[in-house]
Formats: C-alpha cells, sequence, structure tokens
C-alpha cells in the first residue's frame, strides 16, 4: 500500500514512554511492598473495571489466551460538571505480540460517520466524537468499529478531569513549551521550559485558539503534557504519593481490562512497545447547516483498516 510523506507512519517516543508509565502505574506489582500490589489490584478490580455489552469479552479473552493480536480503544473524555462528555481523543491502539510491534491510529473527533448503537441517534451521521456523548463507552465502541470495519478487544477511557488531579498528584509537571500566551487567570503560558500545576497544565492542553496548529498542536501539547507526567512519575519516590496516584486513577480511569488481564499483557505483550509507530488519519474540513465536520476520503479509511488488518493477521 503506497502512502504520502505525508502519511507515513512515525516513529512515536513519547508513546513508548507513555505505555511505560501506564504499566508502571497500574500494575506497581510488587515492586514497592504487598500492600502497594494489593492496593493496586483492590483500585484495577473495583474502581477501573467496567464491562461493556459491545465486547464479546469470551472471544477476547481466547485470544489473549492464545496470544493473538489485539485491537484498543484508547478515549480521552472530557467530562465535566453537567455534561455528559464527548470523546476529546480517540486513538485504535493495535498490539502484535508475535511479531513485537504495535501501532496507534489517531481518528480525528471530528470526522463525520454514522452513529451506531443503542441510542434515538444511531443511524444518524455525526461526529465521531458524539458518539459518547449519545451512548457512552458502548456506543463509542461499536461507531468506531463501524467507521473503520474492525472488532475492538478493550477500550481504555481516561477522563481529561483528571488530568489535573495526575499532575497534582505527582506534585507538578514541567515541561517545553512552543508558543506563548495567556490562559486563565492570567497565567503566562511562555515559550521554552514552562512548570505547571494541575489547573495550569488542563489549561495547557484545552487551549485551541492561538495555536497556528489547531487541533494538531492540541494533540501535541497534550503528548507533551503526558510525557512530563511520566517523567515526574516515574521520580516519585514516596509509597504516600503512590497511593495518591492510584486514588487518581481509580476516579478517572475505565476499562474493560481487570488487574491480572492488565499482567498478563504485560508479560505476554511488552514486547510489543519496542517497535510502536503511529499514523494519524486526515481529511477535508467542511461545514454542513452550519457545522465544522472533518469528511474523511473513503480510500483513507480503507488504507487505516488494511494497517489495522496487517497486525491482526
Amino acid at each position: 500500500m503506497k502512502r504520502t510523506d505525508k502519511h507515513k507512519k512515525k516513529k512515536a517516543r513519547w508513546w513508548k514512554v507513555t505505555l511505560v508509565l501506564l504499566v508502571l502505574l497500574l500494575i506497581p506489582a510488587g515492586v514497592y511492598s504487598y500492600s502497594l500490589y494489593s492496593g493496586a489490584k483492590n483500585t484495577v478490580d473495583s474502581k477501573m473495571h467496567k464491562e461493556v455489552a459491545s465486547i464479546d469479552h469470551e472471544l477476547t479473552e481466547k485470544k489473549r489466551k492464545e496470544k493473538e493480536p489485539l485491537n484498543i480503544l484508547l478515549m480521552g473524555v472530557d467530562e465535566r460538571a453537567g455534561d455528559s462528555g464527548r470523546s476529546d481523543a480517540l486513538m485504535v491502539l493495535s498490539v502484535d505480540p508475535n511479531d513485537n510491534r504495535s501501532q496507534i491510529i489517531s481518528i480525528p473527533r471530528d470526522t463525520r460517520t454514522e452513529m451506531v448503537g443503542n441510542s434515538s441517534h444511531s443511524g444518524k451521521q455525526d461526529k465521531i466524537n458524539h458518539a459518547y456523548a449519545f451512548g457512552g463507552a458502548d456506543m463509542a465502541i461499536q461507531t468506531v468499529e463501524n467507521f473503520l470495519e474492525i472488532n475492538l478487544d478493550y477500550y481504555v477511557q481516561v477522563n481529561m478531569e483528571g488530568l489535573e488531579e495526575m499532575v497534582d498528584a505527582v506534585g507538578g509537571i514541567t515541561i517545553q513549551n512552543d508558543i506563548e500566551w495567556y490562559g486563565k487567570n492570567n497565567f503566562h503560558y511562555k515559550k521554552g521550559e514552562l512548570t505547571m500545576d494541575g489547573e495550569e497544565a488542563l489549561g495547557y492542553v484545552r487551549m485551541r485558539y492561538d495555536d497556528p496548529k489547531g487541533d494538531l498542536g492540541r494533540n501535541e501539547r497534550q503528548r507533551k503534557v503526558i510525557q512530563g507526567i511520566v517523567d515526574k512519575g516515574m521520580n516519585v519516590g514516596s509509597i504516600n504519593k503512590i497511593g495518591n496516584v492510584m486514588d487518581v486513577l481509580g476516579k478517572n480511569v475505565s476499562t474493560n481490562m481487570d488487574f491480572n488481564t492488565m499482567q498478563d499483557l504485560m508479560k505476554n505483550y511488552s514486547g510489543a512497545r519496542e517497535n510502536l509507530s503511529t499514523y494519524q488519519m486526515s481529511g477535508t474540513g467542511t461545514k454542513i447547516d452550519g457545522i465544522y465536520y472533518l469528511e474523511v476520503p473513503d480510500q483513507e479509511v480503507q488504507d487505516v483498516r488494511e494497517m489495522i488488518l496487517d497486525y491482526n493477521s
């Protein structure tokens, strides 16, 4: 399959580090003490673990036990008080333990597609990130599966509001900032090295209109904050802080993986992190009835589907 230079998959060190962090934070198993192990297991199984009807649990378990490739939907959800929330970021992570490779496909949130699921909006064309607002994780999963004609095995949903708590839990972060602007409370987001607390970091990732790159720039800033959390989190020395981090995860992360599943993925799929690539889907912006959408060409959708199926073959 030919692709232009613009669409070539690129290595992404920050995603390797991010996935390592996810494992370190979700499974501090035995690294410090049995009490931490027990606390992490309890947090995952009692607070984070949520099954969904749209994923065949038995089939997924069979695939995992036979060490087959898996597709995982990663959702960054912006849920605020009085709002059902929307998926602010949608990515499909494919992991192939046989060839020790993985890839992340990013789906632009304004992508126009058919809504699928148990909702009055089912069958209608809308922005793909609205599927979560209409029917939660179940509808988001079904809509992505229908859009790309793939099967998803797991999902991980992170509430972006929790980003603020996470930054504070690790004691603030420091990143390299590329553009300058003033945000909430007149905070100066200066160029260069920038140290932020949780509220400032949340403002950093939410800003859109002062960034000439638009949503692409916003995605880059989200990655920088995640890496900032990684850098600080990997140096967290006190047990109390580790406990605080687990508390934040428990309140802001949902997934159909239980603790034992995470351990198994770490044991049998961790090699896939060593060869990771990313791809950002693209399309053309348009307005329909005064609403902005991104129209993704059929060929682009087909190319991405083949990229995912290649990892599943």
